[in-house]
């Protein structure tokens, strides 16, 4: 069996995560999501894995590169095209789209292959699937999972007959109007002559056309309904909750990285963790190169990202931190998750740095360390700095002479 990851969306709500980041390279614990992808289906002995990528692609093919790392061979196509003065433009095909332009360069569908959506962390038993996907002769299966019923809107929702035969495919209905609380866990098993559906020339969406598509032809598509453990974001509300979850350690195949020094405190390498008058409440990992002053509040579940920086009075609380971010002093953070100049509140509200009163965190590779003036005794005491600066300088210039 054959392996293929679709990477080549925006993301668009998981911002402001993605300004920066393809989505499959949002991390977890410190580890991009395909990452997790990846070693999963090396794990059952797949190996031959096309990823579709579009949008930030180079991040994508420079981390993972042809795959070797992981014992497997990755290959990338990309959607868009280049504009005559070289600029690249993305152009994202549709997740069947993306198919199609694969099978039509270089015939990869030659076999079974299994469809992975990559913003998602998975456990399932890949074999056991397989064998069922077999066992009825299927030409297209769908892995479902039962959510609760006030979350149906944000997922494709599959309803089947008794033998798991598709009857129809609902894409993100309202709660009211939705026939079955099953909904598509955005990974698919196809033969190869799916892709004699789909067509070449427009975008062409998995769940949205080729499964109807399916259905209307009266084909064997089936679902297979399976528990198994499956993190899924699809926003940044989620991307919070999975944070909160993993660090508590909820799910079992996901250990957090690091040194535990104390119970419920991991720290990576070489971090400065000044205790005085420091309190830590575990579960929080404090990554590599971090460093923590003296009189800061750090609440879990947390995750501080390598070379990051708390200053004195700080105060973290349940909160998701990307590296290289320095908290100023007396700075309170609750429920939040900061990336660069942006920040997500636990309700998905994001904010960038300059809506706040006063700095809040900066880049902790900048070393400069102060706040916007806000009061005529902030500029007074900006102004004698650069003063101070400016002598210093004259001093070197004569020094220097």
């Amino acid at each position: 069996m054959k392996a293929m990851i679709l990477a080549a969306g925006k993301g668009t709500r998981v911002r402001p995560l993605t300004y920066d980041l393809p989505k499959p390279m949002i991390p977890i614990l410190g580890k991009p999501v395909m990452a997790y992808l990846i070693e999963h289906l090396a794990k059952y002995g797949i190996t031959e894995i096309m990823v579709n990528v579009s949008y930030l692609h180079e991040k994508i093919e420079d981390y993972f590169g042809e795959g070797h790392q992981y014992g497997v061979q990755i290959g990338y196509s990309f959607e868009g095209y280049t504009k005559d003065d070289g600029e690249v433009v993305p152009q994202p095909l549709g997740s069947a789209g993306g198919m199609k332009k694969i099978q039509e360069f270089g015939g990869f569908f030659d076999d079974t292959t299994i469809v992975l959506c990559g913003d998602a962390v998975i456990n399932l038993d890949l074999k056991s699937a397989l064998f069922e996907h077999r066992r009825k002769g299927a030409m297209a299966s769908v892995i479902t999972r039962e959510v609760e019923w006030d979350k149906v809107s944000s997922y494709g929702v599959v309803v089947s007959d008794k033998d798991g035969r598709v009857v129809t495919f609902q894409e993100k209905p309202t709660q009211e109007e939705a026939r079955s609380n099953c909904v598509s866990t955005g990974i698919y098993i196809f033969e190869p002559a799916v892709l004699d559906l789909i067509p070449t020339d427009r975008p062409f969406d998995i769940g949205s056309e080729l499964f109807p598509l399916l259905v209307e032809k009266g084909l064997p598509f089936f679902a297979q309904n399976r528990s198994f453990s499956w993190i899924d974001i699809g926003s940044v509300k989620d991307y919070w909750e999975v944070s909160q979850s993993v660090l508590m350690g909820e799910v079992a195949h996901m250990d957090v990285p690091g040194i535990q020094v104390e119970e419920g405190i991991w720290v990576g390498l070489n971090t400065s963790i000044d205790w005085q008058d420091t309190r830590i409440e575990g579960p929080v990992y404090i990554g590599s190169g971090c460093k923590i002053e003296a009189g800061c509040t750090i609440i879990g579940p947390s995750w501080i990202g390598h070379g990051s920086h708390i200053c004195a009075g700080a105060n973290v609380v349940r909160s998701v931190l990307f590296e290289y971010t320095r908290i100023l002093p007396d700075v309170s953070l609750e429920e939040m998750i900061v990336f660069k100049d942006y920040s997500v509140n636990r309700a998905g509200e994001m904010r960038h740095v300059s809506e706040y009163d006063r700095d809040e965190w900066a880049n902790a590779r900048d070393r400069r360390n102060k706040r916007r003036p806000d009061s005529g005794q902030d500029q007074d005491q900006d102004q004698d700095q650069d003063q101070n600066q400016n002598q210093d300088t004259e001093m070197n210039k004569e020094a220097g002479a």
